[in-house]
């Protein structure tokens, strides 16, 4: 299933159940590196979400997910233009934006070298899951006793 098609579905999915759990936000950066170890052998992947921090001027991490599955990976997306990552949670439905993306291979784990700007139990992380309750259409008789409720 392409990137856009999982986006697609998740939307319908997460709108049609009741309590749902779906978070959705933006970053200023999304980074997809890969990890190699000093013998130059892969080790794993990771994107890692950043945001401006206007009073150090440069970006700091927010959260990080190793890449488990292709699926995970950032997609580019048109409207609004920039990139996009939909995954499963932990039972959360996550959308992160970025209007900035960026492909590193490296042999020093950007994540761990940012916690020397921002100590980890300093970042803000992601957003926690907003549930969706169930739309109760309301009985006639609590719409009569609202309507004649004192102003």
């Amino acid at each position: 299933m392409s990137g856009m098609a999982l986006w697609l579905l998740a939307g319908v999915v997460a709108a049609g159940i009741p309590n749902a759990r779906s978070a959705d936000e933006q970053v200023d950066l999304i980074e997809l590196n890969h990890f190699f170890d000093e013998h130059g052998r892969h080790v794993f992947d990771q994107v890692i979400f950043y945001h401006w921090s206007q009073t150090h001027n440069r970006f700091h991490v927010k959260a990080w997910r190793l890449v488990k599955d292709p699926e995970q990976l950032p997609q580019k997306s048109w409207k609004p233009v920039g990139y996009r990552c939909v995954w499963h949670d932990d039972g959360v439905l996550r959308s992160v934006r970025a209007p900035a993306y960026r492909e590193t291979w490296t042999q020093v784990d950007p994540e761990r070298t940012n916690r020397q700007l921002l100590p980890q139990d300093q970042r803000t992380g992601l957003l926690k899951p907003v549930v969706r309750e169930p739309y109760k259409r309301p009985e006639p008789a609590e719409i009569a006793s609202a309507s004649e409720a004192p102003r």
